[in-house]
């Protein structure tokens, strides 16, 4: 009998010595994350260092709405989709979809100025995630950006005018960037608004005069602090612009551009 137990046991220890292998075999552990893939959907995702409000805001303060695109009436939201590296820098930034040359390349701009991020984490590790981020751009004071009025008759009256989209737009003497960069180097922080750390964008309008000249200046969206007279003394100060043609004779145009005003 006492044999016969004994034989038992050792059977039983043999069956369970050879299950142990089989056993570890079907244990299934995680996977390290690969080093250099890219994941579109983490655990936890990148996000910027500073908070996504404080993200957003730095995209409101930044954003300069390009001339070209203001005077074209381009609008709408371009999609900037790039990779947050493990490191929390940025790479592979481009546009999802194309919208328009000067609001894309805008939008990359704004992107690759941007603050840095919080890498993802995913299976345990710090990974690199694939992002997709919307900047919208709308048009401040719509109804009157880029209008141009033109003589079309005489009445009792007098002269009739009509809106009219003009052949050739305004644009500055020497191109956009010229007159952004002449804005830059004439532009006095008010002391008021660096004390305060008040930054962002003041926007502009004024009417571009049939001999370039700049005139009915005022601002549409303000900041104070002394931010707004700053912007309504440089676009006084600024120079002249080539004015809009309309069947070949100048003519008066309506403008809105932002002011930047970056501590």
């Amino acid at each position: 009998m006492k044999h016969a137990f004994r034989s038992l046991l050792l059977t039983t220890a043999v069956s369970i010595a050879a299950l142990a292998p089989a056993t570890a075999q079907k244990l299934k552990y995680p996977k390290a994350p690969a080093a250099s893939e890219i994941y579109d959907a983490v655990e936890k995702p990148a996000v910027p260092v500073g908070g996504v409000e404080a993200y957003a805001q730095y995209l409101a303060d930044n954003q300069q709405y390009p001339t070209a695109a203001l005077q074209a009436g381009a609008k709408g939201t371009v999609t900037v989709s790039f990779v947050v590296e493990k490191t929390g820098s940025i790479s592979n930034v481009a546009v999802a979809q194309p919208l328009n040359p000067a609001l894309d390349a805008e939008a990359i701009r704004l992107i690759k100025g941007g603050p840095r991020w919080t890498p993802a984490q995913h299976r345990g590790g710090v990974v690199r995630q694939r992002v997709s981020v919307p900047i919208a751009f709308e048009i401040p004071a719509e109804n009157g950006s880029g209008a141009a009025t033109a003589p079309v008759g005489t009445a009792a009256a007098g002269p009739v005018t009509q809106v009219v989209k003009p052949d050739q737009p305004a644009r500055p003497v020497g191109g956009t960037e010229a007159f952004f960069e002449w804005i830059q180097q004439n532009q006095k922080y008010p002391a008021l608004a660096r004390q305060k750390k008040i930054q962002g964008r003041v926007m502009m309008e004024f009417v571009v005069q049939k001999d370039g000249s700049l005139t009915d200046i005022k601002p549409v969206k303000r900041l104070g602090s002394g931010l707004d007279e700053e912007a309504i003394r440089l676009i006084k100060a600024a120079p002249k612009w080539d004015p809009a043609t309309y069947q070949g004779q100048p003519m008066k145009q309506k403008m809105v551009l932002p002011v930047v005003f970056t501590l």
